[in-house]
């Protein structure tokens, strides 16, 4: 027996099988440094349409985690796939680095009694060093971006920036100091933003307290009665004890009907439809003697159960009368936002709202019985007090839902500060408020997934005036300087925030603490004082599209200071995007962005958020140095972003099988590229074979509908695209298919050369479809294809080498459907004889097609060369009404026959044929084979 192997074309290639990512990208990271690929791309697309994608700065606390690593990989595939497009696409990424977990973080380490400069500069040296950290692992990630030149809120250039946004929001009177409950957290002792909320349980004790009545004419003329026979009482239901001090008024609505209940020895004032829960909880019996509306009780007194003072009732329709209240609202005006406007609404002045507690949490040393005390230690000795006088009708601890810090994780209330805001329903002239003017650019905005319109629009539609003053150290300064005498700003404040902004331009934020009014004011300077709050971080990130898009990084984009796109995870509704609007709005007078993409939050395979305690933290640094980033890159691709996003070690694992089926596609293709010159054998289209020409077709067609799944950020359809193409039309049937004519005709046939011009076609197209995704592995997929080419895959644009096919080709795309379908019904045919033991293997068969006229006609275009589309020795086709006793298949126009050759295997292509040692030199081959050796007159294919 002669040795054939070195008369066949086999496949070879450098391209590894085993990816090795976590070896090879780190490599490659470090090669995309050295050839400056970011500022090569901006060369590339010069001139170019500009998609600008503005980053969400991500806070400068911190080793990345999974949901970072999410975001900037989204953010990365977009950026990617415009540049494919041809879009000039720069990414500059950046930092949030003003806030209080950095301050807090240096408090923790350094102590709480740092000069406030030294303390200053500890917050700088520290966010720097978090950035380093930060910036590394998402450049670890495969991220291409301008790494050595990002924006950082802390950047001088920066910090004056905002400053100047400010005075632009200011010149556009939206910006005020008013008197209003916020958000207050004792151990930030400051202000936060909505955002800066999350809720948890608490323990707090519920009770009902009773305000005695202190004009009992007026409250017998409210329930038509000439007299009270007896003492009366309006009963409250409250679970925050330590408001009682603060108490100012009582609220009912005045819609309800609220009853006059004997119970005794008084009367009470209850909701009727809850007197009978009431009197449970009061561990009471009693009798409704006189109902009226909420409406009559209007402004009648009672008297506080522990101060001197009175409380009037306000009508407010926020009252509710779920079970276990009582139907009458107890108002702080100082620590309840609707308690603060019902007040001001009933006209109490900012002066006469009484606020006993500090910044810290304690009251006021001046507060009778409980001064000097933490509010949460008072509750229980506020409970007693209320006891003692009779006034406590009923006390429990419940657990509910209450506010906390997200940093401290600790209660927060709402108290009464003087703050400066930004007035969402200022009406400025005939001009729109900041709410309709916001409210507007949501209608312009596009939203990926599309419920991101109604959840902002809701946001901006209830939201109350956003308060941007933090009384921080490590902040951007509120530049103001307020007359000592009436508190205004100075007339010429516009004036001197440019000249503020011009100093800490040069010397950042300390150029504002450390500034002697004198400087700016000169004999004026006695009058003023220097402001010393800070800005809400929201206003720091909220205002980038200005000091960033038009300041520090200014990117061009021709139509103007939009950006493209803003995408961030789904909280961002209520922080970034919330904030950027609402500034947008303000400065411009619409949105700062044309399109938000929102993603969801990571959590494991049964739905579980992330965390240490229950130890299904997935760290993605971890998921690199074991799996390779590309893996974690293709499993956020594979994911529905628009809700939860599931992620453990087994998803991953499942992430990585594919992965190999996409490698072991490029791969194949490789291979049989060896000894294929691009400049030298390419075939054209129309001179291809029938099945070659399909293959690149398929590819077109495919290729279209990636760029607009790219384009429409459909990454799930891009995965499940690109992976059923190398399952199915390329591993389940082409590759298939031309092995043996890729092995077995000669190097430099047609046959061979048609099917080398298709497999570098599609693999050429592969590399850059999977390149935003798979950027590691399209990177080295690219290097290894024939033919000169960019440095970079990433340098390129789609490829524009595929051909299409002639609706009208008789070997169509309906053609090669039928014959793929006709394939995978002949393949589970096949299955079935060689698991019954019929046959060895599919070449070691010969087939009968028994078919239906119309698909005869088909498949018969053919003609010998469907068996190599079959992968069998012999194809005969038959009538379908001679098939009775032949296999079923899906095809209705289908049944298949299989039964082993009678015929001995060429040693060479493996067929099993009839003229198999018909021919002395070579008894071990076929005639087709001797007509394929090197000086043998060849082979001549049609169509497979």
């Amino acid at each position: 027996m002669s040795d054939y192997k070195h008369t066949l074309n086999l496949p070879e290639t450098d391209f590894p099988m085993r990816g090795n990512l976590p070896k090879r990208e780190p490599a490659r990271v470090v090669e995309w440094r050295e050839m400056n690929l970011y500022q090569r791309l901006r060369e590339a697309r010069a001139g170019q349409e500009k998609f600008i994608l503005h980053d969400g700065p991500p806070y400068a606390n911190g080793n990345i985690h999974i949901g970072h690593a999410v975001n900037k990989i989204l953010k990365d595939i977009i950026v990617k796939a415009k540049s494919l497009a041809g879009f000039d696409a720069p990414y500059v990424p950046g930092w949030d680095c003003h806030g209080l977990p950095i301050e807090h973080k240096v408090e923790t380490t350094y102590g709480k009694h740092l000069p406030p400069e030294e303390a200053r500069s500890k917050c700088r040296e520290y966010a720097a060093e978090q950035i380093d950290i930060q910036r590394e692992e998402f450049i670890r990630l495969g991220v291409i971006g301008d790494w050595d030149n990002p924006y950082r809120s802390m950047d001088f250039v920066n910090e004056a920036g905002e400053i100047r946004a400010l005075a632009k929001m200011v010149e556009g009177d939206y910006v005020f100091k008013g008197l209003k409950p916020v958000n207050w957290c004792f151990d930030c002792g400051s202000a936060l933003a909505e955002a800066e909320v999350e809720y948890a349980d608490k323990r707090s004790d519920a009770i009902d307290v009773a305000f005695p009545c202190a004009e009992p004419e007026k409250l017998a003329h409210a329930f038509g009665r000439s007299e009270l026979e007896k003492p009366a009482a309006v009963v409250i239901w409250t679970t925050t004890p330590w408001t009682i001090p603060a108490n100012q008024a009582l609220n009912v609505h005045p819609e309800f009907t609220y009853a006059l209940v004997d119970v005794g020895d008084r009367l009470l004032l209850l909701a009727e439809e809850l007197v009978a829960s009431c009197l449970e909880r009061f561990e009471l019996e009693g009798e409704i003697i006189a109902t009226t509306s909420g409406e009559r009780l209007d402004l009648i007194e009672f008297q506080h159960p522990l101060y001197d003072r009175r409380s009037p009732i306000y009508l407010a329709d926020y009252v509710e009368s779920e079970v276990g209240s009582t139907g009458i609202v107890h108002s702080s005006p100082a620590y309840g936002v609707d308690d603060f406007f019902t007040c001001r609404a009933y006209g109490m002045d900012f002066e006469e709202i009484r606020n006993p507690v500090k910044g810290d949490g304690v009251y006021a040393d001046d507060l009778e019985f409980f001064g000097g005390q933490l509010v949460w230690k008072a509750n229980s000795q506020i409970v007693a007090k209320l006891d003692e006088v009779d006034a406590l009708m009923a006390h429990q601890v419940i657990t509910h839902s209450y506010m906390h810090c997200w940093r401290h994780k600790t209660p927060v209330i709402y108290r009464a500060t003087a703050q400066w805001f930004v007035g969402m329903d200022r009406q400025v002239e005939d001009d729109l408020t900041l709410r309709q003017k916001a409210l507007d650019g949501i209608e312009q905005t596009r939203f990926t997934p599309a419920w991101g319109k109604a959840r902002l629009h809701s946001m901006i539609a209830n939201r109350p005036d956003w308060c941007i003053s933090r009384q921080r150290n490590w902040g951007v300064p509120i530049p103001f300087f307020l007359h000592k005498a009436t508190g205004e700003l100075h007339p010429n404040t516009l004036e001197l925030m440019e000249a503020v902004a011009g100093l800490v331009g040069k010397a950042g934020i300390d150029a504002w603490f450390r500034l002697d009014p004198e400087e700016l004011l000169g004999s004026e300077a006695a009058d003023y004082v220097k402001s010393t709050d800070t800005l809400d971080v929201w206003f720091d990130s909220g205002t980038t599209h200005w000091h960033v898009l038009r300041g520090s990084h200014p990117l061009g984009h021709e139509e103007g200071p939009r950006a493209d796109l803003y995408l961030e995870g789904s909280d961002q509704h209520r922080g970034w995007f919330h904030s950027s609007l609402l500034t947008g709005c303000a400065i411009d007078g619409h949105p700062p962005y044309r399109e938000l993409l929102t993603h969801g939050f990571t959590v494991d395979a049964q739905g579980r958020k992330m965390s240490k305690s229950l130890g299904n933290v997935v760290a993605p640094q971890e998921v690199m140095d074991k799996l390779g980033a590309d893996i974690l890159r293709l499993w956020v691709a594979s994911t529905d972003y628009s809700g939860e996003m599931a992620v453990s070690d087994e998803i991953l694992k499942r992430t990585a099988d594919v992965y190999r089926r996409i490698r072991n596609t490029a791969r194949f293709l490789l291979a049989n590229l060896n000894g294929f010159d691009p400049a030298r054998d390419v075939v054209a289209f129309d001179d291809m074979l029938a099945l070659d020409r399909w293959v690149v077709d398929r590819a077109a067609q495919l290729q279209a509908r990636i760029e607009t799944a790219y384009d429409e950020y459909r990454f799930l359809d891009v995965y499940q695209q690109v992976h059923t193409f190398c399952a199915r039309e390329l591993g389940g049937f082409y590759l298939d298919i031309i092995k043996d004519r890729q092995y077995t005709t000669q190097a430099d046939s047609l046959a061979r050369r048609s099917a080398q011009t298709a497999l570098y076609r599609v693999v050429e197209a592969l590399s850059r479809w999977v390149a935003p995704i798979l950027s590691f592995t399209a990177e080295e997929i690219h290097g290894h294809i024939p033919g000169p080419r960019r440095d970079s895959v990433l340098l390129e644009t789609y490829y524009d080498g595929l051909g299409t096919l002639e609706d009208s080709a008789v070997f169509g795309r309906d053609f090669w459907e039928t014959v793929l379908e006709v394939k995978q019904a002949v393949n589970k045919c096949l299955e079935d004889a060689r698991n019954a033991k019929r046959i060895k293997n599919s070449l070691a068969a010969e087939v009968a097609l028994y078919v239906s006229e119309s698909l005869e006609r088909t498949l018969s275009r053919l003609g010998d060369e469907l068996r190599f589309v079959l992968l069998t020795s012999e194809v005969r086709l038959a009538p379908l009404s001679e098939g009775n006793d032949a296999q079923t298949t899906e095809l209705e126009e289908l049944r298949v026959a299989a039964a082993p050759s009678p015929h001995a295997k060429c040693e060479r292509c493996w067929h099993h044929r009839p003229d198999v040692g018909s021919h002395v030199n070579h008894p071990d081959l076929c005639g087709r084979c001797i007509d394929n050796l090197p000086n043998g007159p060849g082979e001549t294919r049609l169509y497979a």
